[in-house]
């Protein structure tokens, strides 16, 4: 954004006033100044963890490893870093869905209006706002980028990272949209937060997967929203029964946070759940083909997984369901374009109906063509 000022520079805290009020005008709901050099240690972190594989195969993170690990490598003339929250609390226990489990279970953040577009179109609005009371250049980011988001929103006292590694706020709790304004100017920067964990770890104990090899550290190999978001090819074999009914992401760890006690239900109109999207029937999602996928979940966070890893997921949870009725909808998938799909309706079967009509199906669908995937769930599954 060009340089520009309309009116003489306010005071350092008559601005940074003027700029929380204009924020939660806005619809943010927490707002934080910190400077760009805050967060010295972040980046020994980061490199720990992909050092040691945690990142499994979100490769974007080692690619861009360098800009992420300092504010200044991304942006060098960046002086101050303004950081905003936005609670998307739900009006409900998410816990509470884990044992409806003839239903697909989205995320609480993802069965909404893509967060990274509403957004980054209110910060920069902000900035706008911003320029003109103050000059300065400045560059909006929300998520996409290669910015340490968590660590710089606790240096600029919006919450801290808990032993789970998300941000807790004291007077949210767990549900945040973080996004962030860097500029050239020198704001007066708030006070971080300190950790207030204490010796909780309900967080860590909750999960289904052991995602944690202690705390304040993610194995993402092992994390639930990783397999069901992230990771590209067949989820392994000892991750399948924790899915439970969770067809995109996982809320444990963040749900059971004690903190939640101060959490407040969302009230933008804009990013309100859409009805019908968080926990839908396994039967309606399993004779989706890509147009329908597309038409259900357009505009929202679950599309970007398209329809083939998203059916990996639906099918893994149709399996852990215990329904029988539903193999009738996961016979035709056997012979599915994607091996993903394959793959995954041979496991939901044997789930459902057992090894021995798998050994009498097997007949029919393991031809020449047949994926080696496909080909080793078959073997696998008969053979348990």
């Amino acid at each position: 954004m060009p340089t520009s000022i309309s009116k003489p520079l306010a005071a350092p805290l008559e601005l940074a006033a003027e700029l929380r009020r204009e924020a939660l005008s806005l619809g943010f709901d927490a707002l934080g100044i910190t400077a760009a050099d805050a967060i010295p240690g972040a980046g020994d972190r980061l490199g720990q963890f992909l050092d040691l594989g945690r990142h499994g195969d979100m490769d974007w993170l080692v690619q861009k490893a360098a800009r992420r690990r300092h504010p200044n490598a991304l942006w060098p003339e960046a002086r101050s870093i303004i950081m905003l929250g936005w609670n998307y609390g739900p009006d409900e226990d998410p816990l509470g869905r884990l044992t409806q489990v003839e239903q697909g279970n989205v995320s609480v953040y993802a069965g909404r209006k893509d967060y990274h577009v509403v957004v980054k179109k209110r910060l920069k609005a902000l900035a706008r706002w911003l320029q003109a009371e103050a000059g300065g250049e400045l560059k909006v980011f929300v998520d996409t980028a290669p910015v340490m988001e968590k660590p710089l929103a606790q240096a600029a006292g919006l919450g801290w990272q808990g032993k789970h590694s998300n941000l807790v706020s004291r007077e949210l709790g767990s549900w945040l949209f973080l996004g962030s304004i860097f500029t050239t100017l020198h704001l007066s920067p708030d006070l971080p937060e300190q950790d207030h964990c204490g010796a909780c770890r309900h967080c860590l104990d909750i999960c289904p997967t052991a995602a944690f090899p202690a705390p304040y550290q993610l194995d993402a190999r092992r994390c639930l929203s990783y397999l069901s978001i992230e990771h590209q090819g067949h989820i392994a074999v000892e991750f399948r029964k924790p899915m439970g009914n969770r067809i995109f992401g996982c809320d444990d760890c963040l749900a059971i946070c004690p903190w939640n006690k101060f959490a407040v239900t969302a009230d933008d109109a804009v990013m309100a759940p859409r009805a019908g999207l968080s926990m839908v029937d396994l039967a309606e999602l399993l004779r989706l083909d890509d147009a329908a996928f597309r038409r259900l979940y357009a505009g929202t966070p679950v599309k970007r997984l398209g329809r083939d890893r998203f059916l990996r997921n639906v099918l893994i949870a149709a399996g852990n369901s215990g329904n029988g009725q539903l193999s009738e909808l996961i016979d035709p998938l056997l012979s599915d374009p994607s091996p993903l799909v394959r793959a995954m309706a041979v496991w939901a079967l044997l789930q459902l109906r057992g090894a021995e009509v798998l050994a009498i199906l097997a007949h029919d669908h393991l031809g020449a063509e047949t994926d080696d995937a496909v080909r080793a769930e078959w073997a696998r599954c008969i053979a348990a």
